[in-house]
This record gives structure tokens, C-alpha cells and sequence, in this order.
């Protein structure tokens, strides 16, 4: 039988000190990974958070036994981050990594988001040998300062100019970039995830000099609140947006389409800094609702009983949870044609690509009028969210890559057979 193993997860952002899907896929899998009977320690750094917030807006979320999280506080408040951000070093953190590392021997070494880490705390060790370390590309911050191809605090990014676009988006400029800081660090890892082909593409593009194994997002198949979703929310149909309310979001060319009369209207749920001009913009437009925040426990029947989830993001998205939560309720998609999101419809066939304003309507206008082709097309995002999205794919994936990199590495793989968890339950 395969003994248990040893996780340990580093990362700048993990719930409630967290803000965007990163956070929430890391800790789907520590849950999964606890579950089936192997220990996982999670490292992230409290400082880091409160750059941009006081205190966690959300309440925590649950952890399993077998989860212990170390939060990082240094004592120095913003200025650890500020001198990882600067120098790329985790100058005023690896002394409590390097503590953790010796707390028990740890077989995989999982970094995620270490945007305010630095890359060198790629390079940190533990003391004993047997691990293998991996990397999640959650964003593009190995390829770009402001970590989502953002160009000029405008438009995405078409091509590099990265010292130009870090000022006039009012980032200090990090002169690590400019050495060989992250290629060097990047040897030390054994392999790199991509949350899509598009994201792997993308790193390759722009110079990454590393093989990348494409490794999805998923939900928990527990999540089938579709079987008993409850009443509508609303008794008028409706599309729906969900995420965080930023520009690169792109509702604010998603709620023209919503303006005078018409037979559905658009909810949407989800905060952020741009959500007063989406509101402004949505002043006079009664069909346009902002539902606010809605924690993942009570967003579920708005999936289900909408006629479309529109995704419209105007920057390039490494992948997309929002796309398989619809897909996880029979809830087909409409997304904006760019990143790794027409690649998650594509591989599934249950929604609609647009590039145009034009193209948006048609495809609101046939899920709207057509409630046979509605259903077929949300069967088929659910038959590829079982397949492709859901824990146990994604668990054999995870364990196959980690059996690879120790093979490379050692010549063997000291547990035998893929520790995967039963089906959910």
C-alpha cells in the first residue's frame, strides 16, 4: 500500500487572506489531498494581504485534519513584501520557511503564487533530500511585473514593454527582472503546472525557458446543488456574471447589451475596486442587478436557473473557475475570445466564443429563445466537467506529473500506486 505523503504548499495569498481563484483552487486541493490521508502544510504571508486590505473580508473557510497553515506575519508589516517585491528574495520570510521545511520531511514542494515571495524562494531547500518541488502558474507573473499582461493600465498586452508599462502603471520597476534571477531559480523546480495550453503557450512565447505541463483547475463533484437548486432567484430570466469587479473583467462592454427594454436581464455578483463605475455605467438600466459578494454556498441556484453565465474578460485569464462552476450545474457559457477561455469551451462544446458586441447578442438571443438547445449545450459542459474538472481526473493528473518529476529526478518513485481519494461523497 502507498504510505501518505508530505505537501507542502507556499503561496503569497491562501483563504481568507485571499482574493482570487488562485487561492480558491489551492485550497480545493489541500481539502482533497487531506481528505484521502495525506498531511499538507500551507505557508502564506498575512503581510502580503494587508497591502491591500486591513482584514480578511470573508469569513474562513473550513480545513480538514491534516491541514496545518503558517501564517507569515514578520513583525515589519508591508515592508517584507516591499523588499521581496524589489530585491526577489523572500529577505524578511525564509528563515520561517526553512523552519517549516525542517518540521517534517515533506515529499512534494508546491509553490503557487508567489508574486511577494520573490523567485528566489524557488531556490530554498530543506535540509534532507527525497522531495520533488513543483510550480502552478495561477497568473503570468514569471512573464510580466504586473502579473496579468495588462499593458498600460489599458488594453492586453500584444507584446513586451515591460519597463514602460510597469511606470505608467504606477509599479515600482523591479531590476531583478533584468538579470538572470528567475531563469536561475526556475532550475530548482522540478515541474511546472499551467492551469491551460494558452498559459503554457504563453510563457514559451514570451521566453520561459522551461517545459510546462498543462494541469486544469477543478471543482469538487460534491458540488451538485443542480439536483435541488431551490426556486429561481428571480421570476425573470436572466444571464449571469460572477467575479471579481475590475476593468479586465470587461462587464462594462457586456451592460450596454443589457440597456431598454427587453425579455431576460443580467445579474451579477461580485466586488472590486471598478464596481462603483460598473454601477454608474448600469444607472438607468433596470435590468442590469448587482447581487454583491455571494460566497460559494449560496451562489449555486443563480448558476442554475440562469439562461447563461457570460464571461468577459478583456485580459488574458490563465484559466477560468467560473466556467466549469456553470458547467459543474448544466449551465452553459458565453465567454469573450481571448486567453484560455474559448480553449475551456472548445474542449467541452457547451457554450458559445464571441469577439464581437454583434456575436454576444446572437448567442444571448439563442440561449434566451431556444431552451432544447440550452439544455443540450449544458449537458455537454457537465459530461466534460466530469471528465476533465472534476477531483479524480484532476488527482491522477497531479500524482502522474509528481511520479514523473521523481523518476527524472531519483530514477524511482518511493510510493508505488497513485494515492488517489474515492469519488466524493
Amino acid at each position: 500500500m502507498p504510505r501518505p505523503l508530505n505537501f507542502c504548499m507556499i503561496t503569497t495569498f491562501y483563504p481568507p487572506y485571499s482574493f482570487g481563484g488562485d487561492a480558491i483552487y489551492l485550497h480545493r486541493l489541500c481539502q482533497e489531498l487531506a481528505r484521502a490521508g495525506h498531511q499538507v502544510d500551507v505557508i502564506h504571508c498575512a503581510d502580503s494581504y494587508r497591502l491591500f486590505r486591513a482584514d480578511p473580508g470573508a469569513p474562513n473557510l473550513p480545513q480538514r485534519d491534516g491541514i496545518t497553515v503558517h501564517k507569515l506575519e514578520s513583525g515589519y508589516g508591508a515592508l517584507s513584501p516591499l523588499l521581496s517585491h524589489q530585491t526577489g528574495y523572500p529577505l524578511l520570510k525564509a528563515d520561517r520557511i526553512r523552519r517549516v521545511f525542517e518540521s517534517r520531511r515533506f515529499d512534494v514542494i508546491h509553490y503557487h503564487n508567489i508574486s511577494l515571495f520573490g523567485p528566489a524562494v524557488l531556490e530554498l531547500e530543506p535540509g534532507y533530500s527525497g522531495w520533488v518541488k513543483c510550480y502552478t502558474m495561477h497568473e503570468h507573473w514569471l512573464i510580466c511585473p504586473v502579473n496579468v499582461l495588462w499593458k498600460y493600465n489599458r488594453r492586453a498586452c500584444e507584446k513586451p514593454d515591460c519597463f514602460t508599462c510597469t511606470l505608467i502603471s504606477r509599479r515600482p520597476p523591479q531590476l531583478w527582472r533584468y538579470t538572470g534571477l528567475r531563469d536561475r531559480a526556475a532550475r530548482s523546480v522540478d515541474q511546472f503546472f499551467s492551469p491551460s495550453r494558452f498559459t503554457r503557450d504563453m510563457h514559451h512565447k514570451r521566453g520561459f525557458p522551461y517545459p510546462i505541463e498543462p494541469l486544469p483547475y477543478f471543482l469538487d463533484r460534491v458540488d451538485q446543488d443542480w439536483k435541488s437548486p431551490g426556486p429561481p432567484p428571480q421570476p425573470r430570466p436572466y444571464f449571469l456574471f460572477v467575479g471579481r469587479l475590475e476593468k479586465i473583467k470587461g462587464l462594462q462592454d457586456v451592460i450596454p447589451e443589457f440597456a431598454g427594454e427587453g425579455d431576460y436581464d443580467l445579474l451579477v455578483s461580485g466586488s472590486g475596486t471598478y464596481e462603483g463605475e460598473l454601477r454608474r455605467q448600469a444607472q438607468g438600466t433596470p435590468r442590469v442587478k448587482f447581487l454583491g459578494w455571494a460566497p460559494q454556498d449560496r451562489i449555486g441556484p443563480y448558476y442554475h436557473h440562469a439562461l447563461g453565465v457570460i464571461v468577459s474578460s478583456i485580459t488574458y485569464d490563465t484559466f477560468c473557475i467560473i466556467i466549469i462552476e456553470a458547467f459543474a450545474r448544466k449551465t452553459p457559457v458565453i465567454v469573450h475570445d481571448l486567453g484560455a477561455l474559448p480553449e475551456v469551451v472548445y474542449d467541452s462544446g457547451g457554450g458559445y466564443v464571441y469577439r464581437t458586441r454583434e456575436e454576444l447578442w446572437r448567442a444571448m438571443k439563442l440561449l434566451a429563445e431556444q431552451p432544447v438547445l440550452r439544455r443540450e449545450l449544458g449537458e455537454r459542459g457537465y459530461d466534460a466537467f466530469c471528465r476533465l474538472w472534476s477531483t479524480e481526473p484532476h488527482l491522477q493528473l497531479y500524482f502522474r506529473f509528481i511520479h514523473e518529476a521523481a523518476r527524472r529526478k531519483y530514477g524511482r518513485v518511493e510510493w508505488e500506486a497513485d494515492p488517489i481519494p474515492c469519488p466524493s461523497s
